[in-house]
């Protein structure tokens, strides 16, 4: 749910070059469908062969290794076969030239020497010195003791009973500012909201930062122990006010730290789900899969095959779910070849997956009665507006909850920034981070609470 790995899947890996003059930093712009996708590859000699990584810096993605590549009688060619990814350029004066093709999909990709089409703007991020007090701490998950580490910024003569919450990143391992294609939304966040006399508490995910990694295979279940901890972590040190504020997957646990742990006070859920999670992502991948331009019968076949193994593994009862789903592939899908099953068994057998995919968000805003505000915004394809604010407002009306708003922006996306399509490719080249009218609502709500 999280974006960092939704387009990610368009860029190469490469590898093995057989050159000298190929080395160095090398500078293209991939354009799909009118979104421009800056890349950059760097290319060093190791022994007799050439090593590779590449960067996307509206991406955010720096470093990545590149595999199957060679460098022949001037022609450059990329093959990344467990993406589905090929590319082919000729050398022509310091200029490579040629076509990256993915799924049927054929793209012009010409790299040179130049870096000017990597520069990004990011005009929200705070910048020191700050007119309030940021201060880097640490705490222990009490129930797995893995160590947390983050930053507590609280306004200048901060009263402990005034509002103060802990921020919970969504999908994937982020940094204590969810930093995603050089944005950092929870930075930006935590400064507004000190700003108005409102503290927060932000901190790296596990294996991140200055957090410790702790157990292999931890679910969204785990990651709201961390949470539990950092709230009481706050109870400990005399705060009194303490809600919580969670992004995407963020915002699902919000709803089960404070079943959990009764000092949650207020909620603030931004872009989280409120149908079941199958539900949710078999619409995500549709949304995604239509702003393709792949024949819809190949879309129609991809959403069969997503809609079937998605079932399967919500509905698995077993007790080795990596053996018997690659029976159930091999059985139902023939035609699928290894490389193709291999990644895709990786991701469906994880712990985490098999926790998420199960998931219903209702049984835990079902529960709520604390005052809780959710937003979302329209042009959201990863986590739908109108479906999921709908199912939080019936979960929380099931719950007899009282105090609570659900409101979509008009023109944001799953970041909240303002967008023309919500396609996640435009993540990185919109220089907005956070919309400020959602910036001023959320402030507003939690200084109107009683």
């Amino acid at each position: 749910m999280k974006t960092k790995f939704v387009f990610i899947a368009l860029l190469l890996m490469f590898q093995n070059l057989f050159s000298q003059n190929i080395t160095g930093s090398w500078y293209g712009t991939l354009d799909v469908q009118g979104q421009k996708l800056p890349l950059v590859f760097h290319i060093e000699k190791e022994g007799n062969d050439l090593k590779s990584t590449f960067d996307s810096p509206t991406q955010g993605a720096k470093g990545i290794p590149i595999q199957k590549t060679l460098f022949e009688n001037n022609e450059l060619t990329f093959n990344a076969s467990n993406l589905g990814i090929t590319f082919s350029g000729k050398l022509n004066t310091q200029k490579i030239y040629g076509i990256f093709s993915q799924s049927g999909m054929n793209f012009p990709l010409i790299l040179t020497r130049n870096a000017e089409t990597t520069t990004v703007s990011r005009p929200q991020t705070p910048k020191p010195p700050f007119s309030y007090n940021s201060d880097d701490v640490t705490l222990k998950n009490e129930t797995e003791g893995n160590l947390l580490a983050g930053t507590l910024a609280t306004p200048k003569n901060f009263n402990k009973n005034q509002p103060i919450l802990v921020m919970i990143t969504g999908s994937g391992a982020q940094d204590r500012n969810e930093e995603m294609f050089e944005h950092k939304p929870f930075l930006v966040i935590a400064d507004d909201l000190a700003k108005k006399g409102i503290a927060t508490l932000r901190l790296d995910d596990r294996g991140i930062g200055g957090s410790e990694k702790g157990k292999e295979g931890a679910t969204s279940e785990d990651f709201a122990t961390d949470i539990n901890s950092a709230v009481n972590y706050l109870v400990k040190n005399g705060y009194k006010n303490i809600g919580l504020i969670g992004h995407s997957e963020g915002g699902m646990i919000a709803p089960m730290v404070a079943d959990l742990n009764k000092n949650v006070k207020f909620l603030v859920l931004l872009a989280a789900p409120g149908i079941p999670i199958l539900d949710l992502v078999l619409d995500q991948n549709k949304k995604l899969a239509e702003i393709t331009n792949l024949p819809q019968a190949a879309i129609d076949d991809v959403l069969a095959i997503k809609s079937k193994t998605f079932s399967y593994a919500k509905n698995y009862k077993g007790k080795d779910f990596k053996t018997d789903f690659t029976k159930y592939l091999e059985e139902h899908f023939p035609k699928m070849t290894a490389q193709e099953r291999e990644p895709y068994i990786a991701q469906m057998s994880s712990e985490w997956f098999l926790y998420f995919i199960k998931f219903n968000p209702d049984d835990y805003l079902s529960k709520v009665k604390i005052p809780v505000l959710a937003v979302d915004g329209s042009l959201d394809m990863q986590v739908s507006a109108k479906e999921n604010l709908a199912g939080i407002k019936k979960s929380l009306i099931k719950a007899g909850n009282k105090k609570f708003e659900v409101l979509e922006f008009e023109g944001l996306n799953h970041l909240f920034q303002t967008a023309t399509t919500g396609n996640p490719s435009e993540y990185g080249q919109i220089e907005e981070t956070f919309s400020p009218k959602v910036l001023d609502k959320i402030s507003s709500w939690i200084l109107a609470l009683k």
